[in-house]
């Protein structure tokens, strides 16, 4: 059966994860993390898409970014896969597959959802137990938005400079955007709809979808998903 055309539209945000085959690393020291991101740098810049938050985990990765044309995310995802492999299999003389197949992602709501998955994304450590809060994390984009930290990688999207008129207002509303923990059924919403690729928002902006690609793009309703597999990272 042939695989469905991605929802992949121009200047709409997608949240975009790609883990590592069999859970297994896709990191294997900071050197690679540093690697990986100046990839992702250096073909964003080309491709003109920008990234507005990450979490470089150990065996999967986050990232928040808007296309400015269609099919962008993909050819972003292959070129930066290709490349990244490469490095590593050179490095570790290692061969083999490095990623868990085709990377997963899914169309977000600017209106409704966009800052929840800023939110998700940066607390993707916190969740897997590896620091206490996301300002202790120093692979994720949490630093730049919530700190105002140079990330020559992250670039504000509009919902995020609405925060506040000046980027210390900004900066100030974000970390507030962390003082209350995400509820238990947002980030089961957030993880099911990335993991099935589904639009992610306001029947409104799903019905726009729908009506631009002519399918249909996300269930009416969202059921709890099943607990992730016991592992050394749990948090997607």
């Amino acid at each position: 059966m042939p695989r469905r055309p991605r929802l992949d539209l121009p200047n709409i945000p997608q949240h975009i994860i790609q883990r590592g085959n069999d859970r297994q690393p896709c990191f294997f020291a900071d050197v690679d993390r540093l690697r990986y991101l100046d990839d992702l740098r250096e073909i964003c810049t080309k491709e003109d898409c920008a990234v507005h938050a990450y979490a470089l985990m150990t065996n999967h990765v986050h990232l928040l970014a808007t296309p400015s044309s269609g099919g962008q995310i993909g050819r972003l995802m292959q070129a930066l896969g290709r490349r990244y492999v490469r490095f590593v299999n050179d490095r570790y003389r290692r061969t083999g597959t490095l990623w868990e197949g085709r990377y997963k992602s899914c169309l977000v709501d600017s209106e409704t959802y966009l800052l929840r998955c800023y939110r998700y994304i940066e607390l993707n450590p916190v969740r897997a137990g590896m620091v206490a809060r996301p300002s202790d994390y120093g692979w994720s984009s949490h630093a730049a938005n919530a700190a105002g930290r140079h990330d020559p990688l992250v670039r504000e999207h509009p919902a995020y400079q609405a925060l506040g008129a000046s980027a210390s207002e900004r900066q100030l509303a974000y970390r507030r955007l962390f003082d209350t923990p995400a509820a238990a059924d947002e980030v089961d919403t957030i993880r099911l709809y990335l993991q099935r690729q589904h639009a992610l928002g306001s029947s409104r902006f799903k019905d726009a979808i729908e009506r631009q690609l002519a399918r249909p793009v996300g269930p009416a309703k969202v059921g709890r998903p099943r607990k992730p597999r016991q592992g050394t990272e749990t948090a997607l």
